[in-house]
């Protein structure tokens, strides 16, 4: 049986409170709102939650370097909630964790007793410094080099380092950073603490959102790093480290997006039921709620039972979640996102003024797609790797999803969801047959039918089994279930189409699928269940 990751719920509940309490006391709209306008690292407010009165840190840190010992799933939760309260603070908190993780998963015990004991007891800030000028996510374009260099009887003493970095969260205040550079045996990471000669913060960013958080380039000049604090203590370990940790670090991410989400649908729904036009609320308007709110809650729900997927599976365990760490930050920022631009338009003009909030959180929320891997990153990897595992299981790998499925009550969207994945499995096969795959268009089509499908096998499976606890009633999430399947089988539909017939090498089989396909019958009670969504959002 596999060991499974998990906290106290007691322990767990305190962390929420604590945020809680904090928000109120400490982030009070007003003092989010000054913050932002003066775009200073709040360095005071981030010390007192390093500090022992609340340690936030230790929900990051395994319980034998003095942590809490969370797992993922605690970790999803806390994450989203840090940004609900506000997502340069949760950022903040996202770089130390990620520059903790290279240590975590790739030094040597001796490194590790070290470095994640003194970031637990200290409460260190920590920076992440991979990102250079002319790499952004490509992590292989290094251009920093680390040298080596010897003692007198020819033995590695240490590393020069030299080179730039950008874009670094936490980089003109952190106390500890993790550097990856190419050493002479290929990427690696070192340890470097602040006040090193040669480690040169530059200036903090003035950034459209996220204001608050630290992000400067970084020099390094002749950095010099004693041999102990490579990383592992063998170069070129670098890009597996930083790959262990992409489908943690992007579930995360993930989580961001739907906390950012999250925030601005419910300040949307409360002031849907205060404002009143021609007469009622807005929030008794369909033209409103089944257009700005509706559409959103749906995105988000599915967000949520993907999130509580991965976080499960990698609670359990479970290895190689790289191309389900893209989905899950793909698709869960970019439905945050959606919410957070639909929110400014839900409250007209009162949307573009900077005391109602919803404008900062439109701001904060679209880093979110860009940093940890851009969206058109995830796109690229999830279709490239889906495709492989498609090829290679002859079609196996979605089939299996699509039959589970089918398996399930017509109540939970499953059975129209398996028609769905598979027309998709028979695009992807003909697509690869006929070449087309080799178009970087028709790849981030079917990536996004990948996305779709797979968030949407995710919640009608937690639709079939859910009971309640959460905020949501059973009927809600499965009408969100059963409207996302109808919106997922549009996209494959749609994208199909794109490709089918959009391309030079006509598939007429596959077409005369998709011609056969009754668009009307799937989307019928589409109305009834927005109407079920709607009326539980503004109760």
């Amino acid at each position: 049986m596999t060991q499974q990751n998990k906290m106290d719920p007691e322990i767990l509940s305190m962390v929420l409170d604590t945020i809680e309490k904090l928000e109120r006391e400490k982030l009070p709209l007003e003092t989010k709102l000054d913050m932002d306008r003066s775009g200073e690292f709040p360095s005071e407010l981030i010390r007192f939650m390093l500090g022992p009165d609340i340690a936030l840190h230790l929900i990051f840190i395994p319980e034998e370097y003095g942590g809490l010992g969370a797992g993922a799933a605690e970790i999803a939760i806390v994450s989203e909630r840090m940004a609900k309260m506000d997502l340069a603070i949760a950022t903040s908190f996202l770089a130390i964790c990620l520059g903790m993780d290279p240590i975590r998963v790739g030094a040597t015990p001796e490194q590790r007793e070290k470095y994640i004991t003194k970031i637990a007891e200290q409460g260190l800030v920590v920076a992440y410094g991979v990102t250079e000028p002319e790499a952004g996510s490509n992590v292989q374009s290094l251009k920093t080099k680390a040298e080596r260099v010897l003692d007198d009887d020819g033995r590695v003493k240490g590393y020069k380092i030299n080179g730039q970095k950008q874009f670094i969260t936490n980089g003109g205040v952190a106390q500890l950073y993790t550097i990856l550079a190419d050493a002479p045996d290929g990427p690696t990471f070192f340890i470097v603490e602040t006040g090193a000669e040669g480690l040169i913060p530059g200036k903090h960013e003035d950034k459209h959102g996220i204001r608050a958080s630290d992000t400067c380039p970084l020099s390094l000049e002749d950095l010099y790093v004693p041999v102990e604090d490579l990383v592992g203590g063998v170069e070129g370990q670098g890009l597996k480290q930083a790959n262990q940790v992409f489908g943690y670090t992007r579930l995360m991410v993930a989580t961001f997006g739907l906390g950012g989400g999250m925030a601005s649908l419910e300040k949307t729904v409360r002031y849907s039921k205060e404002r009143v036009q021609f007469g009622t609320t807005l929030s008794r308007k369909q033209g409103y709620t089944h257009r700005l709110l509706v559409p959103h809650a749906v995105q988000l729900e599915a967000a949520r039972a993907y999130i509580e997927e991965v976080a499960r599976r990698l609670d359990t365990n479970e290895e190689d979640l790289q191309v389900e760490g893209s989905i899950a930050k793909y698709f869960s920022t970019e439905a945050g996102d959606a919410m957070a631009n639909d929110g400014i338009q839900a409250f007209g003009g009162y949307g573009y003024i900077r005391e109602y909030e919803v404008e900062k959180i439109k701001r904060d929320v679209k880093i979110l797609t860009i940093y940890e891997g851009t969206s058109e990153i995830q796109r690229n990897i999830i279709s490239m790797f889906r495709l492989r595992t498609t090829v290679r299981s002859k079609g196996g790998f979605y089939r299996e999803m699509a039959d589970r499925l089918s398996k399930l009550p017509e109540d939970t969207g499953g059975p129209t969801l398996a028609e769905a994945i598979l027309i998709m499995n028979d695009v992807i096969l003909s697509a690869r047959k006929h070449k087309l795959t080799k178009s970087q268009h028709v790849m981030f089509l079917l990536a996004d039918m990948m996305t779709w499908t797979e968030t949407g096998n995710a919640l009608c499976h937690k639709g079939a089994v859910y009971s309640g606890g959460q905020a949501r009633t059973p009927s809600f999430v499965k009408a969100t279930a059963r409207l996302f399947a109808r919106e997922a089988i549009e996209k494959v539909y749609l994208n199909s189409i794109k490709i089918v017939q959009g391309c030079e090498k006509r598939d007429d089989e596959m077409a005369e699928t998709l011609e056969s396909l009754d668009m009307g019958k799937v989307l019928r009670d589409n109305l009834k269940d927005m109407d079920i969504i709607s009326a539980e959002l503004v109760a």
